[in-house]
Parts: C-alpha cells; structure tokens; sequence
C-alpha cells in the first residue's frame, strides 16, 4: 500500500501528464490506498506498453533519421548513438535542426547567381548599352544613371508645371506639351493678324510683297539725300531741306 500511494502521489504531480492519472468508473480490485479511496491507476499496465512501444519507435525513428541526415548533410558522418539502447526526444531534435540547417544553407547558396548568369547579364548590358569592353561596363552604367537621374527630375518638374498627377506617364505629358505648343502657335498668328491689320494668310502674303517692291527704292532714294546733304542721320533730312528751301 505504501508502494502504490508514493505511485498515486507522483501521478497526481503537477508534472505528471493527464494521460496516465484517470479515476476509475468500476469497482475497485486490490489497489486501495491508506486513506481507503480507490488508486486510480489501474489502467497503467496498458498505458506502460504504449509507451514502450513508442520507445521502440523512437529508436526506429531516431535510425531512419540518422540514414536521412547521412544523405542530407555528408559531413556529419555516423557516432554512437545508433547504438544506444534509449534514444532521447533531445537526439532526434538535434537530427532534424541539422537537417534543416543544412536546407536553409543550400536555399541561400541557391539565390546566389552562378557565374554563367552574372556574364550572361554583363553580356546582355553591353549589347543594351553599346558597351565594347568589360572596362566600359561601370563607367556606362554611372552615365546610365545619372542619365536616368535627369529624366525623373525632368519628368517630376513636369508634372508639377502641367498639374499633372505622378502617375501620369510619359505620352500624357508629350501630349499636354504639344497642346500648349498648338495654343501658343494660335496665339501668335492671332498677334502676328492684329499687327498687320488682317485676318488672312494671303493678305499677310500680299503685304509683304508690296514691302519688298517698296522698300528697296525707298532705301536707295534715302542714301542719296543722306549723301546729297551730306549728313549722317535721318532726324536731319528735313530740318537740311527747309533750310535750303
């Protein structure tokens, strides 16, 4: 009796798991404790073989680990352990952090591009970029940049110019652009027919042909007076002749 109740102490633990402290429902045979209340552990004997068995496993468990580590991570070659005779939940643990180590380095190892990648890449740069040497890669590649660079400020300013959004791409801005060029174009013919007093494109035409029948006697008959009175300035040909006069 004093045997079974240190066992139903220790199975009432805190530490003890559910699984093995479960009260009996029937009447109870031989297993009495001091106190006289039934034991409840009298489904030991089965719980005891599960867990023998699930020994048994582990150790199987613990092999075929072992066989899937040696293919996994070769440098971690066979030790003792497959010949104990308890095999530890810390063991097997071990195992698989190992194995998923070595996963994780081979993943990383794995984004790293190859050499014939990164050439192919530097291949493909140069024909881009009408790059001819390797030594012309960097200097290329800062230009492309800073030509780059450029493009997004020219881009960014004209956006804000035109109140345009961010988003707006590229053909909306050369759109917006050639109307204001087409407004401002409107604009100044608008100024270019209020100047000249007309409307048409073809009077325009036929005052700037009767300008140029005019002026070029005009100019020449100016010369003359300019050296026939022998001054310098036009201001003087009038007050010259009415002093003649």
């Amino acid at each position: 009796l004093k045997v079974l109740s240190h066992i139903d102490s220790i199975l009432r633990s805190p530490r003890a798991p559910p699984l093995i402290y479960r009260r009996s429902k029937g009447p109870v045979q031989n297993y009495i404790k001091e106190n006289g209340q039934e034991c409840g552990f009298e489904h030991l004997p089965l719980t005891i073989e599960m867990w023998a068995d699930q020994l048994m496993a582990l150790k199987d468990l613990h092999r075929s680990l072992r066989k899937l580590s040696l293919e996994l991570v070769p440098c971690h070659t066979a030790d003792s352990q497959d010949n104990r005779e308890s095999i530890r939940v810390e063991d097997l643990q071990f195992i698989v952090d190992a194995i998923l180590e070595e996963i994780e380095n081979k993943e990383k190892n794995s984004q790293a591009p190859s050499l014939p990648t990164l050439s192919a890449i530097v291949s493909h740069f140069q024909k881009l970029f009408d790059v001819n040497s390797l030594n012309g890669v960097y200097p290329r590649m800062n230009e492309v940049y800073t030509k780059l660079g450029e493009m997004t400020n020219a881009m960014r300013n004209l956006h804000e110019l035109l109140e345009l959004d961010s988003s707006a791409p590229p053909t909306v801005v050369v759109d917006t652009v050639g109307k204001l060029c087409d407004i401002i174009n409107e604009n100044v013919t608008e100024q270019v027919q209020q100047l000249l007093g007309t409307q048409d494109i073809h009077s325009i035409i036929n005052k700037l042909e009767e300008h140029e029948c005019f002026f070029p006697p005009f100019q020449a008959l100016i010369q003359d007076l300019l050296c026939v009175l022998e001054i310098s300035n036009l201001d003087d040909i009038l007050p010259t002749v009415r002093h003649l006069k």
